[in-house]
Order: C-alpha cells, then structure tokens, then sequence
C-alpha cells in the first residue's frame, strides 16, 4: 500500500510476502495437502475473485460456474486451515435445496405433533407457499398473542457483510411487520458484559487491548488466564485480520516469560513454551482470592493505586481477611479448593508484584455458575497490583477475541444495514449506545436474556430478575430464527428439545441440514455469503481494509438471500417499501461505501469511487499511527481519573458496588467472591468424577464448517473428539480411538476417545459445536450419536445479574461404549425429505 498526506490508494500486486512460521500452522492442525494455495500459486492468467470471510480475506477461482480453488489473501500473515471448510459448505451433502415443510405441520397446522419435531419427515413446497406459510403464521400468532408471541431469535456467529446482515435483516423484518421479543447479551460474555459496567463502567471485553508492540517491549510476565488466542484468533466477527499472530511470534521473540492458566496445556502454551498451571475448573476465583491475601499480607499491593483509583478495596479486604465470614481467603485455603499448591499461589503474588504484569483473560471463566465473579475479581487482583494505565501491564479481556490488541487504523467506520429506528438512551443497558447493533446492546423492553429463552418456553409468565429490574417472561408460540443455531449453542439440549415441543411454529433459515433446521416447521434455504455480493471491514480492531466482497457462484438450487426472502413477506405483509426503502443489493452495498468515503475525506484522506474499488479486486488499506501502535488500555484514566473518568457512578474501578449492593442479589454480593457451583471437579455436591471443558473446537467456528471435510482432521470413529488423561483413561479401559459414552442425569453422548497428557486429570475436553444427532428424537435423553456436548451442560444462570449461560459448567462420568454402533446422520440431508 501506499499513501500520501491525502489520498489512499489500493494495494499493489507485489505484495510482502506471507510470514511463514511452520511451528504456529501445525499448532492449528494445518496439514499437507490443503486446498489453501499461496497467492504465487494463483498467477496463472485465471481471474480470481476477492471475498471475505469469518476465516479471513481470500479470492475464489471459479470453473463452469464451480468455486474450484481458495486462495488466501497475500497479506494475511496467518492464513486458517479452516479456509478449507469453506467451499465444502456450498457443495455439502447437507445443503438445503429447496423450501421444506415438516408434514405434520403442513397437514394439521401450527403445533400438531411436537415430538415429531427432529425425526426429518419434510415435505417440498414452492417458494410462493413457503412465503404465504411465514407471513400467515406471522399474522395468526401476532393476531392472537400479540407481538410478545413472536421471537426474533437470530442469535449466533452470522455470515460477515454489511449488508447481508442476516441478524439485522430478521429484527428489521419482525420490527416493520409487527414486533416481536428480542434477547439480550449473548453466549460468549453473557456474565462479564453485565458485572463489568458495574465494575469499569464499560462492556469491556470487547473493547481494544494493549497493543502487542506494547506489550512486546514492557511486559515481564504474561499471563493466559483461560485464554488460548492461537486457537481463538483463527476466526473474527468480522473478516479475521489475523494480527494477534504476528503479535504472539513478537512476544516468543522478545523471550517474554508466559505463564498459562488452564486446565488443558492449551494451543498458546504450547506455542510460547509457557509455565502450564492447571486447577480444577471453576476455581479460578478462590485462586486469584489466594494471590491477592499474599499481595496483601506481604504489603505488595499498591496503596497508592488502590486510593486513587477505585472504591471499595476497604469493604472487599475485610472479605478478604476473614473478618467478614471469618475464613481469610489465604494461599493455603485457595489450594484446597483450587488444587494448586499454596506456595506456587504465593510466588505468583510475588512475581506479579515484582514484573510488568500483563492478565489476559478469556471468556471460559465466566461461562460457569456465578460467573461474574471472575471477571471482576480478576480486575481487582490487577487494582492490588497497581499496574492498569501502564504500558504492558494490567489486563485485557480481548486479546483472544477477533486479535485484540492488533493496532487500530484511522479507517472510516464502515456503516450498515439497520433493523429499524434507535432505541431511547435510557432503554439502552450500561455502557451502550443508540443505534449499536451488538447483542449485548439491545433495548431492554420486550426483550429477554438470550440463554433464558428456553426457561421462557417453560415457565410462560414467570418473573426474573436481571441487572437490577425485573423481566416477566414472555408466552411465545412461535421463533424465527436466521443465522444461528440455537440446538448447538443452547446449553441443556433435553431440556431444550421439552420446551421446543411448546411452540406452535418454529422457522429456520439456513443453507445447510443443521440440528436446528431438522427441528424446524419451516425451513427456508439461504444463499451462503460466497452467493451473493457484500462488503465489509478487516478485523474487529485493526480496521485496517475495507474488502470487497465478491459473488463467486451463482445460489444453489432454490436458495435465495435472506434479504430477498424478508422482502417478499414484508411485501405479503403490506410492507416492502419499508423494508427495502426502494433499494438493491448493489444499492445498498454502495450506500456504505459512500458514506465512509464522505468520512474518511473529513480525516484527509480520499477513497476512490465505488465503481474502481469495486472493480479492482483488492482491498482498500488505511495507514495505522504510531500512537495506535503505542496504545495502552485505561492510560488516559490513570494520567488524569477526573477528566478521563469511568463510567462507573463513581468514576473509578468499583470493587464493591453500591448498586449491586442494593439488588440484594443472594447470588451475587457486592464485591468479588468464592461461592460453589452447583457442581465442579471434586466439589462438595458433586456426583460425577470428570469434568468437562467444553473449549472452542479447532478446525470450526462453533458450529460452522462442523458439516464440511474438515472434521475428517479431527473426527475419531465418525464422532466428535474426548481427549482424556491417561490416568483417566486407564482407569476406565480406554485407548485411544475407543468409541465411549458421556454420560450423567442431563443427557447422553457419544465421543470418540484421544487419549494425552496435555489435559489435567479429573478433566476431559469436548469441544463445543458439535452437531445434535439424536437417535430417536421422540425418545427422553435418547443417546447424540456424533458428540453434541451441549446434551451434558446445564442451563442454570450465572446469577440474578446476569441470567448468563453457564456452558463450562458440567461433571460427567465416561464409558466405553460396546453396544451397536448407529450410524452418524446429520452430515446429510435428513432420510424423509422430499
């Protein structure tokens, strides 16, 4: 790229080469044989195409109207070996052809026979009737329930694209027609997102990090905490940019010492040499408890900082002492619970104190009953150590999360379709703003939390509690769901599968068989982004590129774009105007790109027009500033915490808070503390021996690319993966690529098994996404045949607060399984379709 005071030009042909690092591939499973070809590889004189996806930038080579090859962009510095699932996601055995409706459905209307639901007897129907279906069903539940009947559920990882906004587009769709209920927050940080506006006044996890140049050349000791951004980092919620890769070879480079918190010697830890230290799950609070009374005890906590910059530390440190409950949270006592060894507890306190410390903490460890807590106890162990607002030190919740901490450019903000008018300021949850399109942003009105969607199925009129004020919880009879997959990502799926058979209607968009399509009344087949043009940014904080974002093939079969199919039931609805304000794709696509050019103008800077962006078949690069290199998470607060102030009602970090205090909450006290989970490794109520963590998977996103040949890399016997520690195993007579049962009182699974020493004893991994395969779906807790871990979980909230889900919540006993074999079927069209 090049760049002059005032104008940006497109990217040369010539780029840099791609850094290669073989050690950091063969952490993600890269192996030989990819379809991923280097761009030098592509100068054969055939067009190629540019698009974007989760997985990174990438330009398509299409033959007789077939997407033949992927090509990773040439600036990508770590292309994914999950690029590879992407044309296997057109071309699956398991795409959706045509419009489908489940039979009994069809012939007895809305609600006949729910245990039906999943058993895969559909019938074809024509577009025109599957609209009139939808629109109908629209009118009749909104007609006799109201709008409080109808829930928009398009919660999940969507396609990226500005306009393609499959999320937006349904809200947009429900919001023009009629209403519906909405959710509130999401899977991911559904704890911290609400405790953390309390805390530092802000959503902070996803907000930027210290950057990892910063990080590079102040940091001593580096910190992982449930955090393994070498798996994470593969994926973005934009386009993924990759950056935090070249960050973590920077801080192998730089000698850094890592230390890694983690029941599994995760990805990271392995890559960076780290120091592994692995408790028991879920014991992550009574751990930092057990640091931060030796920060104390030995007078190596920071006054100063603590003084001027929070509230509370008086308050949180009789907790602390004991002299509140009369237990001092000392090393010895956080051993017990959390099995590391006191001392190891205590030298961490020390060397914390002693170096440039520098906490990142991923999400999993607030993904467990009472989650909450762990988050904000996390902020206050880095208040103690008094290094926030210094350059590599403090904590970041985000440098796992689509490259956290890779610096930002001084690129426009690339706007987007809406769902409708902006919500009031004061409908809006702490630390939002109007027009924010993020889950976690939604108006509080008519809207639920996103995991207690389940609970409202069941208990239709029951009252909540949530972040101070109560929800009554709606009666639905019918969901819509677009661009996610609520029977991968909803914990308790038995539980789940009861509250389905509730429903009158349930109405799925998707381009492939999933779980949640097979249990569908309606199911509609959606073009997949690489059928239809968008465009969008390059990565979630580097914004560093706006991407084309090419339609490579023609649509498959009969599917159409969500946007297209949300216009026609407007139209039947008297609403397509509204809807699509008399605009295209192309329209709109060039409507975006318009509006950031008139923004980055303002910045000095001139884009070309739509038309030579859209046609060069590049992406459009934006220069970063030094002082974005140089960027350091809460420096502004601490130069000045009176000007630059926190959103907290104090202004400064709140280590016990007032308004929480007032809740009464009897699950979550006013400053951080240890509380049991209901279950947990070894725990006081536990009945099962082994607990699960159920980590991201390596070579999918969630669920996407599970229905691809990808998991030909991981797959053991057909089925989704156990690793279990030799001990474990041992004790139980299995070997690797034995096929076993997970089981305990919530559901049971099949696994196939992986036996290694990079997982602690007492702990087994099965990564979440596997898709739902019930052996007989009219049957109670009938066995998963492929692996859905979600069979095992439990679907208690965190708390009162944040009615957060708790998928890292679940203790398993394991069998080898010498019964029948049945067949996976889920990675194909269902059998009774037709």
């Amino acid at each position: 790229m090049s760049f002059d005071k005032t104008k940006i030009t497109l990217p040369e042909m010539n780029r840099r080469s791609f850094l290669k690092s073989s050690a950091m591939l063969t952490m993600v499973g890269a192996a030989s044989g990819s379809l991923l070809t280097r761009g030098a590889q592509a100068q054969s004189g055939t067009k190629l195409t540019m698009s974007g996806s989760h997985w990174g930038v990438f330009r398509g080579r299409v033959d007789q109207g077939r997407l033949v090859e992927v090509t990773p962009w040439e600036q990508d510095p770590h292309p994914t070996p999950m690029l590879q699932g992407m044309m296997d996601s057109i071309y699956s055995p398991s795409r959706i052809k045509y419009p489908m409706v489940r039979r009994a459905w069809l012939e007895q209307g809305p609600g006949a026979d729910p245990e039906g639901r999943g058993t895969g007897d559909f019938v074809r129907v024509s577009w025109e009737k599957a609209i009139d279906l939808v629109a109908g069903e629209l009118t009749r539940v909104r007609k006799k329930y109201g709008s409080n009947g109808v829930f928009g559920g398009s919660y999940g990882w969507k396609s990226v694209g500005k306009f393609h906004n499959c999320r937006t587009l349904l809200r947009r769709m429900l919001k023009t027609t009629g209403g519906f209920v909405n959710s509130l927050g999401d899977y991911s940080t559904g704890a911290a997102q609400v405790i953390l506006p309390h805390v530092v006044g802000s959503l902070e996890v996803y907000e930027q990090c210290t950057s990892w140049d910063v990080v590079r050349d102040n940091t001593k000791t580096l910190v992982f905490w449930g955090c393994n951004p070498v798996n994470t980092d593969q994926i973005g919620w934009l386009i993924a940019d990759h950056g935090a890769f070249v960050g973590l070879e920077e801080v192998k480079k730089a000698g850094i010492r890592v230390i890694c918190i983690d029941p599994i010697k995760t990805e990271t830890c392995q890559y960076l040499d780290g120091e592994w230290l692995a408790p028991r799950p879920q014991t992550d609070v009574a751990m930092m408890l057990g640091i931060a009374h030796t920060l104390y005890a030995e007078k190596l906590h920071d006054e100063d900082f603590l003084k001027k910059y929070t509230v509370g530390f008086d308050k949180f440190l009789a907790y602390l002492i004991g002299k509140e409950d009369g237990t001092p949270k000392t090393a010895e006592w956080a051993s017990k619970i959390c099995g590391i060894d006191a001392g190891t507890i205590k030298q961490l306190a020390r060397d914390f104190a002693k170096n440039r410390t520098m906490i990142a903490a991923g999400w999993s460890i607030q993904r467990q009953h009472h989650g909450e807590q762990a988050h904000w106890m996390l902020v206050t162990l880095c208040s103690m150590l008094g290094q926030i607002g210094l350059p590599g030190g403090g904590f970041g919740f985000s440098y796992h999360y689509c490259s956290g901490g890779t610096p930002t450019a001084t690129s426009p903000i690339l706007g987007g379709i809406t769902d409708g008018p902006a919500a009031e300021v004061t409908d809006l949850p702490a630390g939002c703003h109007p027009g924010s399109t993020e889950s976690a942003c939604q108006p509080k009105s008519n809207a639920i939390p996103v995991c207690r969607l389940v609970e409202a199925l069941l208990h239709p009129g029951r009252t909540i509690k949530y972040n101070g004020s109560d929800i009554v919880l709606p009666e639905i009879h019918m969901v819509y769901w677009a661009g996610g997959n609520p029977f991968s990502h909803q914990q308790n799926r038995n539980e789940m599968v009861e509250a389905w058979k509730k429903l009158d209607t349930f109405v799925v968009h998707d381009f492939q068989w999933t779980a949640s399509a097979r249990h569908a009344d309606i199911v509609l087949p959606v073009t997949t982004s690489y059928e239809r043009n968008d465009i969008e940014q390059l990565g979630d904080y580097a914004l560093s590129h706006i991407v084309p974002m090419k339609k490579l093939v023609e649509p498959m079969y009969e599917a159409r774009s969500d946007f297209d199919i949300f216009a026609d039931i407007c139209e039947r609805l008297g609403k397509r105007e509204e809807y699509t304000e008399g605009m295209n794709e192309m329209d709109w696509i060039k409507s975006f790109y318009e509006a950031a050019r008139l923004e980055s103008r303002a910045k000095g800077m001139e884009m070309p027009v739509f038309d030579t962006f859209w046609q060069s078949e590049e992406a459009l690069g934006f220069p970063v500033k030094d002082a974005q290199k140089q960027f350091v998470r809460y420096a502004d607060f601490r130069e000045d915490p009176l000007l630059n102030a926190l959103g907290t009602p104090s202004g400064k970090i709140e280590i016990y808070s007032l308004n929480i205090e007032k809740m009464h909450y009897d699950d979550c006290p006013p400053h951080p503390t240890w509380m049991e989970p209901i279950e947990r490794l070894d725990g006081p109520t536990t009945k099962y021996p082994l607990h699960i963590a159920s980590n991201h998977p390596i070579y999918r996103l969630h669920s996407q690319l599970c229905g691809t040949k990808l998991r030909e890399k991981y797959a053991i016997g057909g089925r989704e993966p156990c690793w279990i520690n030799p001990k474990d195993a041992e004790a139980r007579g299995l070997k690797d690529g034995d096929i076993a049962r997970a089981y305990n009182d919530r559901g049971q699974i099949l696994v196939g098994i992986k036996v290694t020493d990079v997982i602690r004893p007492g702990v087994i991994r099965i990564n979440e996404g596997g898709w739902y395969d019930p052996v007989n779906p009219r049957e109670a807790k009938t066995l998963c045949r492929y692996g859905d871990v979600n069979n095992l979980t439990t679907s208690v909230s965190t708390s009162k607060l944040a009615q957060a889900n708790c998928g890292q919540t679940a203790v398993v006993e394991i069998e080898k399984f010498t019964g029948s074999l049945p067949p996976v079927e889920v990675f194909i069209e269902p059998r009774k379709a037709g």
